[in-house]
């Protein structure tokens, strides 16, 4: 089983939202086959709280607009150093970038497949 075209296709919303807010290191995995319960994990970093929240916030708007997709949960909004938003059949990670190295997200999911995201410095490279 891999993940279903229409969370990649939110996944990549979500990915662009955070590019424009100026998040680096974005990543995507496809998850399914290794949880079973989601599809797929998108991780974006962010230098400082601010813009933890501020690239949650337009991740948010931008899957509102673009999907008509609403998160179930949403936690981690009053530290801001890791904002965990659970769509269900995807789940966005908005890292601050010392959270992120500490717990090694890409570390625990490095044998899932990567997700192509699209970005504008996917396609320089």
């Amino acid at each position: 089983m891999t993940a279903l075209q229409s969370s990649i296709d939110a996944v990549r919303i979500a990915a662009r939202a955070a590019d424009k807010m100026k998040a680096t290191d974005i990543v995507a995995f496809d998850v399914s086959q290794a949880l079973g319960i989601t599809d797929a994990f998108l991780i974006a970093s962010a230098s400082n709280e601010r813009q933890v929240l501020a690239v949650a916030e337009e991740i948010e708007r931008q899957l509102h607009e673009q999907a008509h997709l609403d998160a179930k949960t949403r936690e981690g909004l009053t530290e801001a150093q890791w904002v965990l938003l659970d769509y269900g059949d995807f789940v966005i990670h908005v890292m601050h970038d010392e959270t992120r190295e500490f717990y090694g997200l890409e570390r625990l999911w490095k044998d899932c497949p990567s997700i192509g995201l699209d970005l504008p410095q996917e396609q320089a490279a």
